[in-house]
């Protein structure tokens, strides 16, 4: 996706050379001993680099320049650590934007969990905001009827203090959605234990540059600010889930580890580790 210049790269270390990176969609894949592999995110899929003005749209084509690179989606990556399309199981997704489901054709058999406010958002047509959610979920992205899958809340659900958390139904590993609303009417985080017992916390689109977090005072990125300002659709809560993983960090860096989506710098360092 279209590159962005450097502001802020400390997380990146001493000697780290500043240069503008290109935007990433930052999936995970989970391997389990009973579920099969749980892909967290889609980014983009095949069929949108085949007719990418249609399956995305022309504007959003224009504005963002993805690569298009058939390497990078999320189906080829799979297949090149050896596995099959059909071992994907379940999907879990932060939200229901173009950029986060265009892998979901790829993996047409996959239970696809999401939380239960923004599966009202685009199932509801009497829920808040669900229009405009509707319409963010591309039309070619759930032609195929994808098993989309509202997670249950279990009463009094929490994690690290946040409430409202869903657990998604069919998998054995210790993985949630944490409600991080704001920039989508049931936008949430997922979090999932690392092979270390750490927390990782895969924030979406909650903020797209580590600065918003990471720097005293905050700062934002200006490429995509207004980009976070045209897609969120309540500024408010979005303020306060910034203010609550702000506190999650500076109180829980030794239990979690927190990334957004689109992050390069973020990505670059954890790819590295």
């Amino acid at each position: 996706m279209r590159e962005i210049p450097p502001l802020y790269e400390e997380s990146l270390g001493a000697g780290a050379v500043a240069r503008a990176r290109p935007l990433v969609c930052h999936c995970l894949l989970i391997e389990t001993d009973t579920d099969g592999l749980v892909l967290v995110e889609t980014g983009l899929g095949t069929a949108d680099l085949q007719d990418p003005q249609r399956s995305l749209g022309a504007d959003w084509v224009a504005y963002a320049r993805p690569a298009l690179d058939p390497e990078e989606t999320a189906l080829r990556q799979v297949l090149r650590l050896g596995y099959a399309a059909a071992d994907v199981r379940h999907i879990v997704l932060t939200h229901l934007h173009r950029d986060h489901t265009g892998g979901l054709p790829d993996f047409p058999h996959a239970r696809v969990h999401v939380h239960p406010a923004e599966y009202r958002a685009v199932s509801d047509p009497s829920a808040a905001h669900h229009r405009h959610s509707l319409d963010r979920f591309m039309p070619a992205h759930r032609s195929h009827a994808p098993l989309l899958t509202p997670a249950p809340v279990p009463e009094h659900a929490e994690w690290f203090g946040f409430p409202g958390v869903a657990r998604p139904e069919g998998l054995s590993c210790e993985l949630l959605l944490v409600p991080l609303p704001g920039h989508s009417a049931g936008h949430a985080g997922v979090a999932v234990r690392d092979g270390d017992g750490r927390w990782l916390l895969h924030a979406g689109d909650a903020y797209m540059y580590h600065g918003e977090l990471d720097a005293r005072p905050p700062l934002a990125h200006p490429v995509l600010e207004p980009v976070q300002h045209g897609a969120q659709t309540d500024a408010a809560a979005r303020v306060t889930t910034l203010d609550r993983l702000r506190s999650l960090k500076r109180a829980h860096a030794d239990e979690v580890t927190v990334f957004s989506a689109h992050d390069p710098w973020e990505f670059a360092r954890l790819a590295g580790r």
